[in-house]
């Protein structure tokens, strides 16, 4: 067995978090489902770079142009086609895997991030534009977006809830997804039709904490806390381990249970944002330690060639759970505030891909005047 199918033995799946229209034309993203690859997640940042770093998108661009349609327009004409052909591709992984699996991600305008009727009157529209199964629609879980995720499972719509980062707001998206459920049910839906993962951030943690404790001098041990040096690249993986132990309690609930009778998937966690950001962490840090049951890992490119080449396989994410803890206490004995933290990088992470797809509207327009010219 490759890597990634080790993995899927174990219970995780791997997604490719990168999209790009030769991935279709080459075959590559077939041959990498073909070695245990089973799904892929998109964003406005990696559409951004798709279009705008390369001459992939110039032809089709061209023809639409001369019609006279909206930049906007252009941008989901492309997507769409995009996201269709690697929906078609994964369509026998979710077939397989009985729709465990399969998916391709799509997000609603990050413009939209604190808007919530107008991330459910997007997401409608693009989920029934696609027309496919196997697509999951990303919604940012800011606290305008929690009330939006509801409705949508609700609905029957699949849902990617991206850019968690703490532990009290993967909480409240585990909510809005069993609440949605609820609402399903009430509604005489089939809640074996609908899916969802909760989307963990994690090297951005790594980022910003390190970037705090590199300001502490270095202290004599307080109390159980070691030198603050010491606790750098770690305040990820214990905030992931402690939101997997969160999971588990809601497995066990009743109110879960309620709802597993009824037919309802698991929300998995996924991890995302797992490149290695510092070059002095082995380049599968937020992989290997990261392995365990109903949990999905999306990769970029680089995260993923490194994996298959030398990750480690085996089963880490409920190891030193407790150690994890003591991690996060000795943080905020240190006087860093990880609500704070994450609240800035949820906060960030909206502005970034606002301002992405800002360019990517930007780039698109350019190549309009440039196909024009000619």
């Amino acid at each position: 067995m490759t890597r990634l199918e080790q993995l899927a033995a174990l219970g995780q799946s791997v997604w490719l978090d990168f999209i790009r229209r030769p991935l279709f034309t080459t075959g590559e993203l077939q041959a990498l489902v073909d070695d245990g690859l089973r799904g892929m997640t998109s964003n406005p940042t990696i559409f951004a770079r798709a279009i705008a770093e390369s001459d992939d998108y110039d032809e089709a661009i061209k023809p639409l142009a001369a019609q006279g349609r909206s930049v906007n327009d252009i941008y989901e004409t492309l997507a769409l086609e995009d996201i269709r052909r690697a929906a078609d591709i994964l369509r026998p992984v979710y077939d397989r895997t009985a729709g465990l699996d399969g998916y391709v991600s799509l997000e609603v305008n990050p413009h939209l991030a604190c808007d919530p009727e107008g991330t459910v009157a997007e997401a409608r529209r693009l989920f029934a534009s696609v027309a496919c199964p196997n697509l999951m629609i990303k919604v940012p879980a800011t606290p305008q977006g929690l009330p939006a995720i509801e409705t949508l499972i609700g609905e029957g719509i699949n849902v990617n809830v991206t850019l968690i980062f703490a532990l009290d707001q993967y909480q409240a998206v585990s909510g809005a997804y069993l609440a949605g459920l609820e609402r399903l049910a009430a509604a005489g839906g089939d809640l074996s039709r609908v899916a969802s993962v909760a989307s963990f951030f994690v090297s951005r943690i790594d980022t910003a904490v390190d970037r705090q404790l590199d300001h502490l001098q270095a202290l004599t041990p307080n109390g159980p806390c070691p030198d603050p040096q010491s606790l750098k690249g770690k305040a990820a993986i214990a905030s992931a381990k402690v939101a997997y132990a969160l999971f588990r309690e809601v497995l066990t609930g009743e109110r879960w249970q309620r709802l597993a009778a009824q037919g309802a998937r698991v929300q998995r966690l996924l991890w995302a944002s797992t490149s290695t950001k510092n070059p002095a962490y082995p380049d599968t840090l937020y992989v290997d330690n990261l392995i365990g049951p109903h949990t999905v890992n999306t990769m970029p490119p680089e995260t993923l060639v490194a994996f298959r080449e030398h990750g480690i396989v085996a089963l880490t994410l409920e190891q030193g759970v407790d150690q994890a803890r003591a991690h996060l206490a000795c943080l905020a004995q240190l006087g860093i505030d990880l609500a704070a933290v994450t609240r800035q990088l949820l906060d960030d992470g909206v502005a970034a891909f606002a301002r992405s797809f800002d360019s990517l509207l930007a780039s698109i327009r350019a190549k309009m005047n440039g196909a024009q010219d000619i």
